[in-house]
């Protein structure tokens, strides 16, 4: 029996695993980074240990301060999570070896699975459709062709490569990549399969030799090959639903699995099934199996782990649907790149349950952060899964998208609005997915917030400002807000709204109605109106306060939420949410950038530096590589120039906002 359980991981795979063991009578044991030691996960758990540190390579990759901590925490079984040694053969051996339960598959089939290219040949001979394959870049015969890390998964180190001439550096920065966020930089590379579509099977075995499928599970939408929306049943035809379970068992019969595994395919548009590669872990989408199932796949990690057998021994029957969103910190101003800061507030309206099964329709939240948490720099952008079940995909479908438009999420720039438009678009409702649906639909990366509704969400913000500054008031409180001996002249305030500003201008009238107000930009020209067609004078002040904003917009009322954190301002409102900077009323003088200055979007390493000073560079040159949240990102040439400055060499570490290169479009290259 399994008394006292230490998770060598951390975030919402650690919270989740807690709150099953927390119904179990299961002792839990958190290990942590200096980063993370005020993260939820610690201080839910029942006993911590510090893994001195803060990036992976100190801590959750460490086997030997992993194996310490267990030591004195007094565990007797380990479980590794998903993502940094989840996959790891080493790690397994090492446990099992200390004595400890593994809480996981043998290290054999992690080890026979984790070489991709080993085990793409053994899966072959076992039956198992397989996709063109090479190890060596001179043998690739034909294109498109898909870069792959051997180690790991999650997306990370994939590079599709539509030509010879990109194949080095694909496969280059792959490895890179690879061996930063697996300590593994081999790489392979495979067919790419134009408008497939990324389905894979939930597995699970028991050390009885059963093996069955739990389902199958669709995830073709992704960005940057990353999963970004998973659901459960895939929608697709019963005859391929049964190739692809007998398919992924015969995957794990052949390694002798035990645990839950995943099985990932590309299917085709003509139907074939393509193995991709098996996962020896839970995966992050595991929510959408256990709402449809009923089952609780941790709890039968952790009965398999104990030596007892599945209390299920054929596929079951899929109940509804559900749908998961991974919403993650990412600024969509700057291409979706991670973003940090501190989350202020973190709210989501209607969650049913936080880690568990749900009792009806509704929401399920797993989240690894909270109000007040900080998204550093060290760890991947997730911040939390939203999973909606219903009777139906449609209904699930809009209730996570009603939830998430509603969410108040503050502080960092996330990728909420994008999930909001796939799960409404009309493609999504239809089923026409594929890997390839984000780049065939533009559309869905617009904001949620119309450019014609941000000038009244302004206006609120303005008005919540005042209220607020009325409610301090030690003298005169009782007079309306704004009032003054000339009301012709209107209260001013300025916003900076991303990397645009704006300046509010209204005036109340001697009884304290809004008598005119103005939203205009920075070059003095008109904002937009309030939107849905509605002119300025139809908008009327109903309420204000400092934290609501009620308007009446040509006879319909609308609510806005305002949230201020000292000059940040967080409007939430029913076309949308904004985010805005009041600027100060006087500003003072600040050092002036040279022209040309490419500025680093977030704390990060400078990995490479592909250009020396005097270069000349055309625009879209690659000039540095940046690395941050493990990821890599390239740093171009923003226009035709000369390489003017290189402030920060290979291996130096910058702030957000640090001079990365001086691009001079007016200087003559040395001769």
């Amino acid at each position: 029996m399994i008394n006292r359980l230490l998770v060598a991981n951390r975030g919402e795979i650690a919270r989740r695993i807690f709150a099953t063991c927390r119904t179990l009578g299961i002792t839990t044991i958190a290990v942590h980074s200096d980063a993370d030691a005020d993260a939820p996960f610690v201080a839910e758990a029942d006993l911590a240990v510090r893994l001195p540190g803060n990036t992976p390579a100190e801590t959750y990759l460490r086997i030997d301060r992993i194996l310490d901590a267990a030591r004195r925490a007094g565990a007797d079984a380990v479980h590794p999570g998903y993502g940094f040694l989840a996959e790891n053969a080493e790690f397994a051996t090492a446990v099992t070896d200390a004595g400890l339960t593994w809480v996981g598959p043998p290290a054999k089939a992690i080890a026979a699975m984790g070489d991709k290219m080993a085990a793409k040949a053994l899966l072959a001979e076992a039956g198992v459709p397989m996709l063109p394959t090479w190890t060596d870049a001179d043998q690739v015969t034909g294109f498109p062709v898909l870069v792959k890390a051997s180690a790991g998964g999650g997306g990370r180190g994939m590079r599709v490569v539509r030509d010879a001439g990109g194949l080095a550096e694909a496969v280059a920065g792959a490895r890179r990549e690879a061996a930063s966020a697996f300590g593994d930089g081999t790489v392979f590379i495979e067919r790419y399969v134009e408008r497939g579509r990324h389905v894979e099977v939930q597995i699970f075995g028991d050390t009885h030799g059963t093996v069955i499928a739990l389902g199958v599970r669709e995830c073709s939408i992704q960005r940057r090959h990353q999963k970004i929306v998973e659901e459960a049943p895939g929608v697709l035809p019963d005859e391929v639903r049964q190739r692809l379970h007998e398919a992924a068992v015969a995957a794990g019969r052949t390694v002798d699995y035990v645990g839950a595994g995943t099985v990932e395919f590309l299917l085709a548009p003509d139907g074939d099934i393509h193995f991709l590669e098996m996962n020896t872990r839970l995966q992050v989408e595991h929510p959408v199996t256990e709402l449809t199932t009923g089952l609780d796949l941790v709890r039968l990690q952790l009965l398999v782990a104990e030596g007892e057998p599945l209390p299920v021994a054929a596929t079951p029957p899929a109940v509804g649907h559900a749908i998961e969103v991974r919403l993650c910190a990412e600024d969509p101003a700057q291409g979706y790149r991670p973003a940090t800061g501190s989350l202020h507030r973190f709210a989501l309206p209607g969650v049913a349950v936080e880690f568990g099964p749900l009792a009806g329709p509704g929401l399920r939240l797993d989240s690894g952060v909270a109000g007040g948490s900080v998204v550093g720099v060290h760890y991947d952008s997730m911040l939390a899964k939203v999973i909606a079940w219903a009777p139906t995909r449609a209904e699930a479908a809009r209730a996570l998208a009603g939830a998430l438009a509603r969410a108040e999420l503050h502080g960092v720039t996330t990728n909420r609005d994008l999930l909001v438009r796939v799960l409404r678009s009309p493609e999504f409702a239809a089923v026409d997915l594929d890997t390839g649906f984000l780049d065939r639909h533009p559309e869905v990366f617009a904001p949620l917030l119309p450019a014609d509704q941000v000038p009244v969400a302004a206006l609120a913000a303005a008005l919540a400002g005042a209220a607020e500054r009325r409610a301090a008031a030690p003298v005169l409180a009782g007079l309306p807000s704004g009032w003054r001996n000339v009301p012709a002249f209107p209260q001013v305030v300025r916003y900076a709204l991303g990397d645009d500003e704006v300046e509010v201008r209204y005036r109340f009238d001697r009884g304290g109605a809004l008598a005119e107000w103005s939203v205009v930009a920075a070059d003095g020209t008109a904002a937009g109106g309030p939107g849905d067609g509605a002119d300025r004078s139809a908008v009327t002040l109903v309420e204000a306060t400092p934290e609501r904003v009620m308007l009446d917009v040509a006879g319909v009322g609308r609510a806005y939420r305002v949230h201020r954190v000292g000059s940040e301002v967080f409007v939430d409102g029913p076309g949308g949410a904004a985010s805005l900077t009041e600027l100060p009323r006087f500003p003072l003088p600040t050092a002036e950038l040279a022209a040309g200055s490419l500025l680093a979007p977030l704390p990060g390493t400078v990995t490479r530096v592909h250009v020396e000073v005097g270069r000349r560079v055309a625009a879209g040159d690659l000039l540095l590589t940046l690395e941050a949240m493990k990821l890599e990102h390239p740093v171009l040439a923003p226009t035709d120039g000369v390489v003017a400055d290189l402030p920060v060499p290979a291996g130096g570490q910058v702030d957000t906002g640090a001079v990365l290169a001086v691009v001079d479009p007016d200087l003559e290259a040395p001769r």
